[in-house]
């Protein structure tokens, strides 16, 4: 047995799995002494990163969400390849989807989804000195680039207009510490 907290894991079983993603279903003897079951969705880690130029404005996409069945408003955000680490695969991913490059870097921290049955670190990135760079947009991820005040992404995120929880969290982590810095 394999003891997780104060639950005891007596059978994990892989269910479904690709490049992304994958399905376990775990049986556990809860801390009551019977026996139950979870579903574990693991997914690749990502990196999420908040670009703000000097006039407090930040870049987000508007892009069709597949998983959501609608477009929605967010941060760049992307997967951690196996060879990179969290600020490389940020710093790679602003260039790719975004054309965009920023000589300062702050680290504020990371997120985790949907506790309860997502394993899916996603790391914060604040994003300053920002310069465009020659950039050509992957046509298989059609993203439209806006670029607002960062007290108009907090308005969004408050009405609920970005619901994308990790840009949420991203947008009024980087509001707090611009300010208290």
């Amino acid at each position: 047995m394999n003891k997780k907290g104060p639950f005891q894991q007596l059978e994990s079983k892989l269910i479904y799995s690709n490049n992304w993603i994958s399905l376990r279903e775990d049986t556990v003897l809860r801390p009551d002494g019977k026996e139950g079951v979870f579903g574990i969705v693991q997914m690749k880690a990502g990196s999420s990163v908040v670009a703000i130029t000097d006039d407090n404005e930040i870049y987000l996409t508007k892009e069709y969400k597949y998983g959501i069945e609608r477009e929605s408003v967010e941060l760049m955000s992307g997967g951690i390849e196996n060879d990179e680490t969290p600020l490389i695969a940020a710093q790679r991913e602003l260039r790719e989807e975004m054309g965009l490059i920023a000589k300062e870097w702050i680290d504020l921290g990371f997120v985790d989804p949907f506790t309860t049955v997502v394993q899916s670190p996603n790391h914060l990135f604040l994003a300053k000195n920002i310069h465009e760079v020659e950039w050509t947009p992957d046509k298989s991820e059609p993203l439209n680039i806006i670029k607002v005040p960062l007290s108009e992404a907090i308005h969004m995120v408050m009405e609920s207009k970005i619901t994308h929880s990790a840009s949420c969290v991203l947008i009024l982590k980087a509001a707090r510490y611009l300010k208290y810095q």
